[in-house]
């Protein structure tokens, strides 16, 4: 049942019962007495806040919807100085960006490129599961140059295995093939996030720790997301370890394509010239937004691009537009107001005896990071509370601000604990009949993997000139 049609079959009994927490929430932190060294205007973004967070946890209304109800309440509580102020995340690059990246994965999906792609990448597996598994980890981060979106790709990929699967007479109850649907609703989307373009987590995280090229982004998180495919490949490959010893048929004469059609070279063309503009930003200087709006641009022109506005408008997603505005303008009000500094400082007293143990600090914020994805499924929700305080938090401590926000990024998207964590995980999981125990399980694997990758990956950080200790 979708969230719509469940909201129109709630009792009120069972409205209440929804949305009195969040509201008590709100209210117990809006009317508490004020904590020293917080001030009135940060107590109430941060009681704002603290209401968006249940709401994207429990998902009690849409998380769009959550968005918009914090900006208004950031104006009639008087979060902010005003509505200018509510509107940040409104006004921000990243969140064109954003549409920009949209737009061309949603082109590329129409025009037939992305399938074409997926099966390629299949064909060359032959005949063998193993090589199978691998081409599909590959192809998670190979794909997003031309696919940002782990959900777009997630959606058109599954289909394709599925008649892998059928072809071998796989059952979906079968380790192989429940191996292959959990990566991709579990490691999917780590190939995005190492990209800028990647979709909402790097749209929105990028947008919190600071200004970033495409380059600068690649670099420093390439490494720790591609080292944690990697080892999270091979730990989900040990966890269905039974279903590789199969032998069953090639997939080529299943999987066949014709010549490409005019659309996918079209989808090609400025998907090339796009990733070109974002490769060589340190020559030209343009902003990631530019390059993505002039794609944009071009995919929309009558006659000559590849979508109508029509289908623009009904097929973009727009609640992805709204999800990151409006976390933009709630982290924003934690910032300007104080609250960021404050919760900071409420940490920094409850860990400051490990002042002069950098690692261990990190190793605590990094336990935290996990606590708290653990508590709250929306990734956004998570970097736009998160992110501010972490970076506060470091800047108190001695430690480098922008490796504390790296961190928490790292550890909080490497994970996904429920089937409901994702659009693309939850259509995943449920096709394929993964159980919500074997997706938590692994998710807790995936968070010592993600933790170890952090202290691994310090040295590189260092080099890239992000030490732990600036």
């Amino acid at each position: 049942m979708t969230q719509t049609q469940d909201a129109i079959t709630f009792t009120p009994a069972k409205l209440a019962l929804k949305v009195i927490p969040p509201i008590a929430v709100f209210g117990a932190v809006l009317l508490a007495p004020t904590p020293d060294g917080l001030t009135p205007q940060g107590q109430r973004a941060l009681a704002v806040m603290a209401l968006a967070v249940v709401l994207w946890a429990t998902e009690t209304v849409p998380i769009a919807v959550t968005g918009i109800v914090g900006i208004v309440l950031l104006v009639l509580v008087k979060g902010v100085p005003g509505v200018e102020e509510a509107l940040y995340g409104f006004g921000q690059p990243v969140t064109y960006f954003l549409v920009g990246i949209l737009t061309l994965g949603l082109a590329v999906q129409r025009s037939g490129l992305a399938e074409r792609m997926a099966v390629y990448l299949i064909q060359l597996a032959g005949g063998s599961p193993r090589l199978l598994y691998v081409q599909m980890l590959v192809s998670f981060a190979a794909l997003t140059f031309a696919l940002p979106s782990a959900s777009t790709r997630g959606v058109i990929m599954v289909h394709v295995y599925e008649q892998v699967m059928a072809h071998w007479q796989i059952p979906r109850e079968s380790p192989l093939s429940k191996s292959v649907m959990m990566a991709m609703g579990s490691l999917n989307r780590l190939g995005s996030t190492a990209l800028l373009a990647g979709g909402i987590t790097p749209v929105v995280a990028s947008s919190l720790l600071g200004d970033f090229s495409w380059t600068r982004w690649f670099v420093l998180m390439a490494m720790p997301f591609y080292t944690i495919l990697f080892f999270g490949g091979i730990a989900l490959f040990f966890f269905y370890r039974s279903g590789f010893d199969l032998k069953p048929a090639p997939v080529g004469n299943l999987l066949q394509t014709g010549p490409m059609s005019l659309a996918e070279k079209k989808a090609a063309a400025i998907a090339l010239g796009t990733a070109l503009l974002w490769f060589t930003d340190f020559a030209h200087g343009l902003p990631p937004a530019v390059p993505a709006l002039i794609a944009m641009g071009i995919i929309l022109l009558p006659g000559i691009g590849l979508l109508s506005w029509r289908d623009f408008e009904q097929n973009l997603g727009w609640s992805n537009f709204f999800v990151i505005a409006t976390s933009l303008s709630l982290a924003q009000a934690l910032v300007a107001s104080g609250a960021a500094a404050w919760f900071a400082d409420t940490l920094v007293g409850s860990v400051g005896g490990l002042r002069g143990s950098p690692y261990l600090l990190l190793l605590a914020l990094a336990g935290a990071s996990a606590f708290v994805r653990l508590m709250m499924p929306n990734i956004s929700g998570y970097l736009a509370f998160l992110i501010p305080v972490a970076m506060s938090t470091g800047q108190s401590l001695g430690l480098n601000p922008l490796v504390c926000g790296l961190t928490v990024v790292v550890v909080g998207d490497a994970v996904v604990f429920y089937p409901a964590g994702s659009t693309a995980s939850v259509f995943i999981f449920q096709r394929a009949d993964i159980k919500s125990q074997e997706v938590f399980r692994f998710g807790l694997i995936m968070t010592a993997i993600a933790i170890a990758v952090v202290f691994l990956i310090l040295p590189y950080w260092n080099l890239a000139g992000e030490g732990l200790v600036p």
